[in-house]
């Protein structure tokens, strides 16, 4: 419960960020609720008028029209608070979710590959969700619950004392009591909300898994994991459920008891001639009223733990930290050289490089070559800036620091084609557009032409229309890496950085590929992560990674023919032949 009144008080300033919407809402339903009153007034009256005045209809015409229109009034009132509190709780969400995605951007591709994506989509969609019932139920009805009874109060207590004092005591046990199940409830919901993101995990997996697990015959086992998993979220999600109808069964038990005490007392009273008909109907009308907002609230307070249990996911996302980016803004440069002095980086205590010295001369292809786990992939992330060097510094044409400059500067002046290119669905113009939505279609072709991917595209019915599925669903892998190239080659940059482009290609279509970046390198500085040494032995200078450092560098064939690194990856790879 510590928790929850932490992170309650945080919802609450959410909710002031559509206070206008919210606090209207919350005034509609108060006048809603105070309608209530005036309608059992007016009963009251009609009542008293025809039973014990013996007045014609006539006479308590007014009353009529008065009940009429408050029952009007009352059902627009109603009407326009709940449109009002959910367009409230809906921009809530929305400014939510932009928020998220801006922390998540801000942090970079790096320090967001430690989050699960599917947890991340989970609290994107289920927990944001899961916050609407609390802005456009929960928060208004805490309004009404301490407005309305309090109205009521004050018109009881001059009609009758004892049924004033007994509504005054019954009241405050439904909040009492709330607090009471909020420690076994929020528990509940935080397990719920664990086992969903475990779920959407789990599914996850195993839809980019299913084509493995079907080759090794462990369909069913997944079948029966997720069934497992299905049925535990279940289990936990009666519980909460459980929990939420008992607390409204305890509360019904509590109003129904004062009410009957209070319809006691006037029967009793109205007997012995104690007390009129007027104020004790009036009285008896507005009881089961005054535990209406009460019964809303614990009705809504499920939903209160439920957006905690959320809350808590989207509020660390929130609260992640975020490195300071840089804010120098340098023109646009034709040429780009870079240099990496003292350059160290470690994840979680684990050096992966270690004081790296390189230099990545302007309009020259330099391919890096190592081991696995040698560092290529995170040297290639601190010179896109998708992190920052923990020592050393890397600096472009010999001056700027790499670290002052803006992130979205430096995008902007290059390129990069991973190992797995991403694809979005849309058509093929679609992704070549992605860093150029402005290219004209003769634009998109010579691009095309270059990375050697026109052929494909033009043969396909709709050419450059064709539409692509998620993750390039339709095309081979060789199409997919020709787009990037083409998509890189699209946006004229300065750098070019292409990480294991051809690792997963079949000789040929390497071949294609290998032709494309020597065209496409040309007054252009191309920094090449090579897996493959046919990469390597096209670029101008090759440096080999060892234990974090640069071990040698060089051009192909004078490292091929020493005796160092580079010449045992060769071995290794079985282009150069063993000695005896």
């Amino acid at each position: 419960m510590a928790e929850a009144e932490r992170i309650d008080p945080r919802l609450m300033r959410e909710g002031r960020r559509s206070r206008g919407a919210l606090y209207t809402s919350i005034g509609l339903g108060l006048v809603s609720g105070w309608a209530v009153i005036a309608q059992a007034v007016c009963l009251a009256q009609i009542i008293n008028g025809i039973s014990f005045r013996h007045l014609p209809p006539a006479a308590l015409a007014p009353w009529f029209y008065t009940l009429a229109a408050l029952f009007l009034a009352r059902a627009g009132l109603a009407y326009g608070a709940e449109i009002t509190a959910f367009r409230a709780a809906a921009a809530i969400k929305t400014d939510l979710r932009r928020r998220v995605l801006e922390r998540l951007f801000a942090r970079g591709p790096v320090p967001a590959a430690d989050e699960a994506s599917a947890g991340i989509a989970a609290t994107l969609l289920e927990g944001v969700e899961g916050l609407e019932p609390y802005f456009s139920r929960y928060m208004p009805q805490m309004a009404l619950c301490v407005a309305v009874p309090l109205a009521i109060l004050a018109l009881v207590f001059p009609l009758d004392v004892y049924s004033g004092l007994i509504l005054l005591v019954a009241g405050p046990l439904v909040p009492v009591f709330m607090v009471f199940v909020g420690y076994k409830a929020e528990a509940i919901n935080q397990r719920q909300w664990d086992k969903l993101l475990r779920l959407s995990t789990h599914f996850l997996d195993v839809l980019q898994g299913l084509t493995t697990l079907k080759l090794f015959g462990r369909a069913r086992e997944e079948i029966a994991i997720a069934a497992r998993i299905s049925d535990d979220y279940r289990r936990t999600t009666m519980a909460g459920l459980r929990v939420a109808f008992l607390t409204s069964a305890v509360l019904e038990f509590f109003a129904s008891l004062a009410i009957a005490l209070v319809a006691v007392l006037f029967g009793a009273r109205l007997i012995h001639g104690h007390i009129t008909f007027y104020p004790a109907f009036l009285v008896l009308l507005l009881a089961p009223e005054y535990f209406v907002p009460l019964r809303g609230l614990s009705v809504h307070y499920h939903a209160r733990m439920t957006a905690i249990a959320a809350a808590r996911r989207i509020f660390a996302l929130l609260d992640a930290d975020v490195p300071a980016p840089g804010s120098v803004i340098l023109p646009k440069l034709s040429q780009i050289g870079l240099r990496c002095a003292g350059v160290s980086f470690s994840y979680g205590g684990a050096m992966v490089l270690d004081g790296l010295d390189a230099e990545f001369p302007a309009g020259k292809i330099t391919a890096i070559v190592g081991a696995s786990g040698a560092g290529k992939t995170t040297l290639a992330r601190l010179l896109l800036k998708f992190a920052s060097p923990q020592a050393g510094r890397i600096t472009i044409n010999g001056t700027d620091d790499l670290a002052a400059l803006a992130p979205e500067a430096w995008w902007a002046m290059l390129a990069w084609v991973p190992q797995n290119p991403r694809l979005f669905h849309g058509t093929i113009a679609d992704n070549l557009r992605l860093g150029r939505p402005e290219a004209t279609d003769a634009e998109l072709r010579e691009a095309a032409r270059l990375a050697r991917a026109l052929d494909f595209i033009e043969a396909t019915p709709q050419g450059f229309a064709t539409p692509v599925g998620d993750l390039g669903a339709g095309l081979s892998g060789g199409q997919i890496q020709r787009i990037a190239l083409a998509r890189a080659y699209l946006k004229d940059p300065a750098l070019l950085i292409l990480d294991e482009a051809t690792a997963n290609l079949d000789p040929a279509s390497e071949a294609d590929i290998l032709d494309a970046i020597s065209e496409i390198a040309r007054r252009k500085t191309v920094i090449v992560i090579a897996h493959r040494l046919a990469v390597a032995a096209r670029a101008d200078q090759v440096l080999v990674l060892q234990d974090g450092r640069i071990a040698e560098a060089g051009t192909h064939a004078a490292l091929l023919a020493g005796h160092g690194p580079y010449r045992a990856l060769a071995q290794a790879y079985g282009e150069v032949p063993c000695a005896l």
